[in-house]
This record gives C-alpha cells, sequence and structure tokens, in this order.
C-alpha cells in the first residue's frame, strides 16, 4: 500500500513539475504575465467541465465494464443450465412441434454458421407460429426428467445475476409453469382436447423461450469460446444421434 501511495505522489509531483515547467516556457516566450494569468484564469474556469466531462466517461467504461462482467457470468449460468436440462428439454420439446424435422434442419447449427446463419434461425423461430401436440412425446417422461431438475432450476434462480437476463429469468419460468402443469396431473390418459391444448401452449412458450436462448447461447460460444462451440456443435439437441467424437 505503500508503494502505491509513493507512486502517486511520484506522479502527482511530476505533473505538478511539468505544467509549471510549461508555464514558465509560455512566459519567457511571450513575456507577458498578465496575458499568462489570464490563460490560467480561463483554463482553471474550465476545469469543473473538465473534471465532469471525465467523470462521465470514467462511469460509462465503468459501467460497461461491469455489465460485461456480469454478462459473461450469465452466460457461465446459462452454459451450465443447457448442459445440465437444457439441451435435453429442447430435444424433447422439439418432438412435440408439428414441423419438427424442419425446426431441426433450421436449428442444424454447424461450425460453419456465421453471423447471418444465426440471425436466419432466429428469424425462423420469430416469424413461425410453431404448433404442438404433446401426444408426439412422451409426456410421462418430461414430467420425471423436469422433476429431477427442480431443485437445479431453484438454485439458478437465486442466483441474483439473473435480474439482468430478463429473458432467460422468463425461460425458467416458463419452464417451472410446465414442470408443475404436469407435476399436477397423476395421468395423462384420457386428457380432454382443452386440457391437450392447454398443455400445448405450456410447451410452446417453454420451446420458444428456450430455442431463443439457445440460438443466442451458441452464437455466444461461436465468437468467444470456440473449444466451446465445438462441442456444443457435436452434441447439438437437434442432431438425431449426437456423437462427440470429432470425425
Amino acid at each position: 500500500m505503500r508503494d502505491g501511495f509513493r507512486t502517486r505522489n511520484i506522479l502527482l509531483l511530476s505533473l505538478a513539475v511539468v505544467s509549471t515547467g510549461l508555464y514558465l516556457i509560455d512566459y519567457f516566450i511571450i513575456g507577458n504575465a498578465r496575458d499568462l494569468a489570464a490563460s490560467f484564469i480561463g483554463n482553471l474556469a474550465f476545469l469543473p467541465l473538465y473534471v465532469m466531462l471525465v467523470t462521465m466517461m470514467v462511469e460509462r467504461i465503468m459501467r460497461e465494464r461491469e455489465r460485461q462482467t456480469i454478462m459473461r457470468k450469465l452466460n457461465m449460468v446459462i452454459g451450465v443450465f443447457f448442459s445440465e436440462a437444457g439441451n435435453h428439454l429442447l430435444k424433447e420439446l422439439s418432438a412435440c412441434v408439428s414441423i419438427s424435422g424442419q425446426v431441426r434442419q433450421e436449428l442444424l447449427v454447424s461450425g460453419q454458421w456465421g453471423e447471418a446463419d444465426f440471425r436466419r434461425a432466429l428469424a425462423f423461430l420469430t416469424s413461425h407460429d410453431l404448433q404442438m401436440d404433446c401426444r408426439c412425446c412422451d409426456i410421462g417422461d418430461l414430467k420425471e426428467f423436469l422433476m429431477s431438475k427442480r431443485s437445479f432450476m431453484v438454485g439458478l434462480l437465486e442466483n441474483q445475476n439473473l435480474l439482468e437476463h430478463e429473458q432467460f429469468t422468463e425461460l425458467l419460468w416458463a419452464v417451472f409453469h410446465l414442470m408443475e402443469e404436469l407435476e399436477a396431473r397423476r395421468s395423462f390418459d384420457g386428457m380432454p382436447h382443452t386440457d391437450v391444448e392447454h398443455i400445448n401452449g405450456d410447451i410452446k412458450r417453454a420451446f420458444g423461450y428456450l430455442s431463443h436462448a439457445w440460438v443466442l447461447y451458441m452464437k455466444h460460444l461461436k465468437q468467444d469460446y470456440p473449444y466451446l462451440f465445438s462441442l456444443a456443435v457435436r452434441m447439438n439437441p437437434m442432431i438425431e444421434h449426437p456423437d462427440p467424437q470429432v470425425c
């Protein structure tokens, strides 16, 4: 700590010496103390404005760095979510989509994907009103899987940093609601049409948030973590039989 104070004092003293030296040079060149004093007072008058502008710039830079730090932590949390539950859930829910084959094709991320490909995938998810049919997947297995991940997802909601990521929070709430709807039913046999449609709506909401977040997460890996992106491409939940081996 003493070294830090010493360095700061040396820096301040050096700046003061440089400033004094420059004013002396100005005085010897101009040779007019009155003009020099007027110049000094004029600069001094603008000093509060300089301080304000510099302070605003520094605060903006610090806020941006803080935001980037929070986003890096959030992306780590999102990565854990997809590794632990999201990828499997995305695979299960995609089977309920009426055009599941087209969805799988549109989300078949490869190592050659660029910015335009990710935009196209997001545009597809946004522009298509995907219809669901929960009878196309094993809804009983889906219920058991979600219930087995309850503690894990409760832990995610306790992460205060998630408050900075509204869309991911909405995703967790949508998944939680789907889990509660399925958990509340002892059996899925003989469900009336109205109940089937209600479950389909919950699946649609969860799949919409989940697929959108997954594409953005894959884009993040492509840009910042190529080695993680490579494995994520090989284990893409849209592949029928994903294989971690590098071919």
